[in-house]
């Protein structure tokens, strides 16, 4: 049966070479893999982390959410969105969503927000980008940042550009195992403003300014005070190595992707059972090919025994305890 993921890992020859180096934590490749994720994204403020989790806890810390301060959040999300929220004794605030799209309804968004959030987190559904521009017109109308969750929405686009670059005060992307690129495990973080940016250096490295931490003995320095909260989130040379080889390919996988759709969408373009999602001003990376059933069940088994897996992939989080 052909696979709903299939984990894409290109040719690596410097893996054992990196092992047996001596210097596995951040350093060249990590820099490199950043800077191929800026000119991919034409935007110079990305850093990687070393899981999705940390990404997210990032960037929640350089924008000041604390526990308990509530954050309105999509339910038809990964459970890697939500978890990490509540790990760190955050209020989640659920937010309904446009069935159409699978992302967050705009005027459900409005309606909560007298709620006084400290943040929106807007998920692009199994990689097809939401409502976008009125998601973030509602956070600058009420001075309120947006998060754009893309943990399956690398390479995704809206009108013409690449989210990650759409005007959303953060973005978030996972390199786990079933995302393009993977790095076997990863994040990033962009952010929209400069000086957010730059205090998330830090606080992805424990707060620590690399640059005072250490005095002309090498020692670390009592002069240097460590001022943020912050985390260990700085990737490993191997994934980022990995993550530099991935993004000669990105191109090609989602060329694929794309035509594999087109595939699917002429498969079900007579069939009155089912709806598309709505791509209208996107452009997906197909990351699943989603559509909308009468008879959900039905529709995953007749796709499977046709030689396809075929999944609901998630349930909505607001039904966890």
């Amino acid at each position: 049966m052909i696979p709903l993921y299939k984990p894409f890992m290109p040719e690596t020859p410097l893996v054992n070479e990196i092992l047996q180096s001596g210097q596995l934590a951040y350093g060249k490749y990590g820099r490199a893999f950043e800077e191929q994720l800026s000119q991919y994204f034409g935007t110079n403020n990305v850093l990687v982390t070393n899981t999705f989790n940390m990404a997210i806890l990032v960037a929640l810390t350089t924008l000041d959410v604390k526990a308990g301060d509530t954050v309105i959040v999509s339910p038809m999300a990964c459970l890697a969105s939500t978890q990490p929220l509540l790990s760190i004794g955050i209020k989640v605030q659920w937010a309904d969503v446009d069935p159409m799209t699978g992302t967050l309804s705009p005027q459900s968004v409005r309606s909560l927000m007298h709620i006084n959030p400290k943040a929106i987190i807007h998920n692009h559904y199994c990689g097809y980008p939401g409502h976008i521009d009125e998601i973030n017109s509602i956070g600058n109308e009420f001075n309120v940042p947006v998060i754009d969750d893309c943990i399956e929405a690398f390479g995704s686009e809206y009108k013409g550009k690449k989210i990650g670059n759409v005007g959303s005060d953060v973005t978030i992307f996972s390199f786990n195992p079933v995302r393009i690129p993977n790095t076997l495990d990863g994040g990033a973080v962009i952010f929209k403003d400069s000086e957010l940016f730059e205090k998330s250096k830090l606080i992805r490295d424990a707060g620590i300014d690399r640059t005072r931490f250490r005095d002309d003995l090498g020692e670390i320095s009592a002069k240097c005070d460590i001022t943020l909260i912050g985390h260990s989130a700085t990737p490993m040379e191997i994934n980022t190595y990995i993550g530099t080889q991935q993004m000669q390919n990105v191109d090609t996988l989602f060329s694929t992707q794309r035509e594999n759709a087109e595939l699917w969408k002429d498969y079900f373009a007579s069939d009155r059972s089912v709806k598309l999602i709505d791509t209208k001003n996107s452009n997906p990376n197909f990351w699943v090919f989603g559509i909308l059933a009468d008879n959900k069940i039905e529709m995953i088994r007749d796709i499977r025994s046709k030689g396809f897996y075929a999944s609901g992939v998630h349930i909505n989080n607001n039904i966890y305890s």
